[in-house]
């Protein structure tokens, strides 16, 4: 102990009256430590030890009048002094106050409505909870709004209330979402789900409180945001707000706004209708199980509009939707929903740590010998793509062309690809609407853009032509033209007229490199269309038979031996014609320094304006 003369007197914190004071002479103290307080206007200010060491004199009694500075407790320092206040407090111990939080917080969880748990898993689902449990990484999640109720016109105890509509029927959040994959410093995202125990996931005033807090959230933070939308829209005979119309509700304004600025994955579980759907149609991406039904209406809306009586499953089955373009991902259950959502926000997080490289030979193989045989293009995605990380959106829609998001040395890219096996390759209105939507999207989010290429060119024809192909097919060339990420375009077989023009944002010059494969061949037009054009005069004089057709063959020869890829390359129309296996060290060298926008406010302000939804 250091000598008398190293006494500190600690003063007064504030003009005021000694109210107490909690140490007597002798006691030990550390810095940080309760001495005591001073009452002032209405307010105890804590006297607070400054130093470790000994109480030595109390220079003030309880009752005294004292001004700011005044010593009140003379302190002998003491080098590692113990805290008494730490010596004597409990630091397991929980307080009324606190208790009463666990309380009200355990009455929200999926333990205190086992009946409401046994039916949702009777029917085969999960709740709110499991899910967001599932997608979240452990111990990253943190709830906003828990305490949240929905307004009630009954009398009911608090117990009653919180048990009848936990949360308002929103489980909302932000958490950390693939931090093992992509890295914590990008895992981060805004992550929601609708209840359906509860009102049947319906949308009330304080539930649509809480969408919109977490959609400023987002915003403000840029974070990505993963929906579970599924519930039956708006909740008529919500108490808490005077309203006529609740059409000045912000949340969906707000949902959208977000669209091009942050990616939005939307989930849906069986009955998914009106608000809620128009929610997670705002998604960049929609992943559905097939036990889903989403429409902009449900079954009372449609009667209460004289438009018939449907049960629940007969307004906008999974097919329906697959088919038409609505659902990018149709999957089995809410398991395998969440491991795609999962994957599917990992492509715009950013790089992945580990990938596991395919054998790159298989590409070799991927397109027949034969220039007429069809083929699945999707073998060329699996020997392109790192192991198992091939995700197709929109697969029943538009099928001559193929989107799907993946992964090469476990950096993300979108994919365009005409397939072969559908409408031999030719893109009609509804494989360009397609096109130029993945093209936006993969923009908005900073994937750079590998676009296989085999294609006779656009769908023409008077069928064709009634489908608003002129406009349609147009997108391709504008959403190309307007790229801000870079674009690769590999030529695998046919690259003929403005459909293959298309398919490298308008010009073969566009993308930041255009090989072709062996197989590659080019052309203003299809070489046997071109060929009966070109040669008209010369096929008419020849007699008709075999002979005509014998000149036929010879002259499509000759038109495919001058557009071959190999040709192109010396007149470099194409950078390169190059051994297919060399395809993922082309796409690696041409983009792999390319980085996506990050997520976070450091990714950056520019932005798409919006993602089409369509």
């Amino acid at each position: 102990m250091s000598n008398g003369t190293d006494a500190q007197d600690l003063g007064a914190p504030v003009d005021g009256t000694l109210s107490r004071i909690d140490v007597a002479v002798g006691d030990r103290v550390a810095p940080g430590d309760d001495l005591g307080a001073v009452h002032a206007d209405g307010t105890e200010v804590r006297l607070v030890a400054a130093v470790a060491g000994a109480v030595a004199a109390l220079r003030a009694e309880v009752g005294q009048a004292v001004r700011a500075g005044e010593p009140v407790v003379r302190v002998t320092p003491v080098a590692g002094a113990p805290s008494p206040a730490l010596r004597n407090v409990d630091l397991d111990a929980v307080r009324p106050d606190l208790a009463e939080v666990r309380r009200r917080h355990d009455l929200t969880l999926d333990a205190a409505r086992p009946d409401a748990v046994a039916r949702r898993h009777a029917r085969g689902q999960r709740t709110a909870r499991e899910n967001l449990d599932d997608l979240c990484d452990p111990g990253t999640f943190v709830e906003y709004g828990a305490l949240a109720l929905a307004a009630q016109r009954s009398r009911r105890s608090l117990e009653e209330l919180i048990a009848k509509t936990p949360a308002d029927g929103l489980v909302c959040g932000v958490a950390e979402v693939g931090g093992a994959v992509v890295g914590r410093d990008r895992a981060r995202a805004v992550v929601l789900s609708y209840d359906a125990t509860v009102l049947a996931g319906t949308q009330g005033h304080r539930n649509h409180a809480k969408t919109d807090r977490m959609f400023d959230v987002a915003a403000r933070r840029r974070l990505p945001v993963v929906f579970f939308a599924e519930g039956g829209g708006g909740r008529p005979g919500d108490t808490d707000i005077p309203s006529a119309s609740w059409l000045d509700v912000p949340t969906f304004h707000a949902f959208a706004r977000l669209s091009g600025s942050v990616p939005l994955v939307g989930v849906a579980s069986g009955r998914c209708f009106a608000g809620n759907a128009a929610l997670l149609g705002c998604c960049d991406v929609v992943i559905a199980t097939e036990d889903a039904t989403i429409g902009m209406g449900g079954p009372a809306m449609i009667e209460g509009g004289g438009l018939g009586v449907y049960a629940p499953e007969e307004v906008g089955p999974i097919d329906v939707m697959e088919e038409n373009g609505v659902v990018d991902v149709t999957v089995a259950d809410e398991e395998e929903a969440v491991e795609v959502a999962r994957e599917v926000l990992g492509f715009f997080q950013g790089p992945a740590a580990t990938w596991v490289e395919p054998d790159p030979r298989l590409l070799r193989h991927a397109v027949p010998e034969s220039r007429t045989r069809a083929y699945d293009v999707r073998r060329v995605l699996d020997g392109l793509a790192d192991v198992d990380t091939v995700v197709e959106l929109r697969p029943a829609f538009g099928t001559s062309m193929v989107t799907a998001l993946i992964r090469v040395e476990g950096r993300p890219y979108g994919v365009i690809a005409n397939d072969p096996s559908r409408l031999g390759g030719a893109i009609d209105s509804v494989a360009a609407d397609k096109a130029a939507r993945f093209l936006g999207l993969c923009d908005a989010h900073g994937l750079p853009v590998i676009a296989l290429c085999d294609t006779p060119g656009f769908m023409v024809g008077p069928e064709a032509e009634r489908s608003g192909t002129v406009r349609h097919v147009s997108r391709m060339f504008v959403a190309g033209a307007n790229l801000s990420v870079p674009l690769v375009t590999v030529v695998l077989r046919k690259a003929y007229g403005l459909g293959a023009m298309a398919m490298a944002g308008g010009s073969m010059k566009a993308p930041l490199a255009t090989v072709g494969w062996p197989t590659a061949e080019m052309g203003a037009m299809g070489l046997e269309g071109a060929v009966r054009l070109g040669f008209k005069a010369e096929l008419e004089a020849a007699p008709e038979g075999e002979e005509r057709q014998a000149l036929f063959a010879r002259m499509v020869e000759a038109a495919y031996e001058h557009g071959k890829g190999l040709n192109a390359a010396t007149m470099f129309e194409l950078d390169d014609v190059i051994d297919p296996a060399d395809t993922r060290r082309w796409i690696a060298a041409t983009l792999g320094d390319h980085e996506p926008r990050r997520p976070g406010p450091g990714g950056g302000e520019d932005r798409r304006p919006f993602v089409d939804t369509w």
